[in-house]
């Protein structure tokens, strides 16, 4: 139960709160209307929600910084923000789902935009609006930012008059003058009866209602669907209203998805960047700071938090298999093998390329270098020309590649990038016959945990080690996640372990350039 001093606590700073609405959204820097221009600039807000949100809520679009106040930038709507709006106010009755990433404003608009907007619509389109929350007090704090807008902010009075409300958000409903109701509620939480005078509820946002706890735990997350999908849509009238869940995919074991998945829900899926790393919301940050986001939180958390892919452990390889060892100089290897898999599809732009050069001595394999990228074909094959190029005069590595991938489009990035070069990399197509790739992969797996495996320690921090190493723990039957880099290591290791070795060998045209000695 939350302590008086913290009720006292949290009122103080919402307080502060609303003296922050309140100056940021004084009028005195507006141009003085007449009642007609006022009338038309109202108008032209009720239809153009993106032109609403910056009028009345510039504190929330407005970047400042924390020391001076100054402002830094606006932050517009993206136009998944004004789609997703439409969508809500074009469909008096809606079940959705909104599945965006973290930090794109899912419950600045869905608790706080979007209602105000369809309340002051020339015909209101919201009467009783429950927000439902992970918990009551994570419920009842969204709801304070919407009575704060209402209580305190200067544009919404001067258009729309006082909206003082009967009740406070503390105690979890409240009642504007205009007879529009507000009720908090925490999972699980009885929503029966939940009405005010004679209107039931015609808007429920159920926000970020998964956790990891829940998540790892099926008969929660089977109950608690249950429960939204009886209890707390019971409290529409028989099924009238925008019912509206929002959050991001944290697992595949999830609230989220069971009702994405559920017949005649509408799901409006955005990903924190597209296929070539632009960000969807480009209004608000850059390719270069996605980057970085994307670097300092790991390839796994990145996914899950921003790219609705939540990579769980897998089935096949453990995180204590893993270990790592400083590696040999080359010519000590009994044998080197380099193997590439490109990933190359037309429909999957945004695979992953892997190639892996692999050592054998004794009963050890060593991984010495890798790639592990969402690349080009020419930036792989540029990477693999460096890697030869980088090889010690005495010291022989055999490139393979997956047959079904030396098609005529990368082979020709092969033949131009030699052909800048002078000399063309000898590269060995793999023409196994080859069971599935789960079931090739899963029968290396036992080199790892008997400890024959270690990758190279000067590497340990390296984007591509780090990518490769979460593709290779996330791996399991049925899984989508990528599995590049495991399949890369399971062509090298394949050749490393035969008993001979080919005898055919695709001779090098040309001679090798001078070599960089980094080995």
């Amino acid at each position: 139960m939350t302590g008086l001093s913290e009720l006292k606590k949290s009122y103080a700073e919402w307080q502060e709160h609303c003296k922050h609405v309140q100056s940021l959204t004084d009028l005195s820097s507006l141009v003085n209307e007449t009642p007609s221009q006022k009338d038309k600039r109202i108008r032209r807000l009720q239809k153009d929600y993106a032109a609403f949100c910056e009028y009345y809520f510039p504190h929330f679009l407005t970047l400042r910084d924390k020391t001076t106040g100054e402002v830094i930038r606006t932050v517009h709507n993206a136009p998944f923000h004004n789609s997703a709006a439409l969508k809500v106010k074009n469909t008096p009755n809606l079940k959705a789902v909104f599945k965006w990433p973290r930090g794109h404003a899912k419950s600045t608009h869905f608790d706080i935009f979007l209602p105000l907007w369809l309340m002051f619509q020339p015909k209101r389109l919201i009467n009783v609006m429950v927000v439902v929350g992970k918990s009551e007090e994570s419920a009842i704090g969204l709801l304070s930012d919407i009575q704060a807008e209402l209580e305190f902010n200067q544009r919404i009075i001067a258009d729309f008059g006082e909206q003082k409300a009967v009740g406070n958000w503390q105690e979890g409903q409240f009642v504007t003058q205009s007879d529009v109701a507000f009720f908090a509620r925490g999972r699980g939480q009885s929503p029966r009866g939940l009405r005010y005078k004679e209107a039931r509820p015609d808007y429920i946002v159920i926000d970020d209602l998964d956790d990891d706890e829940l998540c790892r735990n099926e008969k929660r997350v089977h109950d608690l669907t249950d429960w939204v999908k009886e209890a707390l849509f019971g409290a529409l009238d028989v099924g009238r209203g925008r019912f509206i869940m929002v959050g991001n995919l944290i697992s595949k074991n999830s609230v989220l998805a069971n009702i994405a998945a559920t017949k005649g829900v509408y799901v409006s899926e955005i990903k924190a960047v597209d296929k070539d790393g632009e960000p969807i919301w480009k209004e608000k940050w850059s390719k270069e700071e996605a980057e970085e986001a994307a670097a300092f939180m790991g390839y796994r958390s990145w996914q899950k938090e921003m790219m609705h892919n939540p990579i769980k452990d897998g089935t096949i390889f453990r995180y204590e298999w893993i270990r790592y060892k400083k590696v040999l100089p080359l010519h000590k290897y009994e044998m080197l093998v380099c193997y590439t898999d490109p990933s190359f599809k037309s429909t999957t732009a945004n695979d992953y390329k892997a190639s892996r050069l692999w050592g054998k001595i004794g009963n050890e394999l060593h991984m010495i270098d890798c790639y592990v990228r969402q690349d080009t074909v020419s930036g792989m094959v540029r990477w693999l020309y460096n890697l030869y190029e980088s090889l010690p005069e005495n010291v022989s590595v055999r490139f393979f590649m997956e047959a079904n991938f030396m098609q005529d489009i990368i082979l020709d990035e092969f033949t131009t990038e030699g052909n800048l070069r002078g000399y063309q990399l000898p590269i060995l197509p793999d023409k196994r016959k080859k069971p599935e790739k789960i079931q090739r992969i899963e029968a290396i797996s036992p080199l790892w945990e008997r400890g024959f495996v270690f990758y190279n320690e000067a590497l340990k921090d390296s984007s591509d080690m780090q990518v490769g190493i979460e593709q290779t723990l996330s791996l399991e039957r049925g899984s989508r996640v990528h599995d590049d880099a495991p399949d890369a290591d399971e062509g090298a290791i394949w050749y490393l372990q035969r008993n001979t070795r080919q005898e055919s060998f695709k001779p090098m045209f040309g001679s090798r350039p001078t070599s960089k000695n980094i080995w």
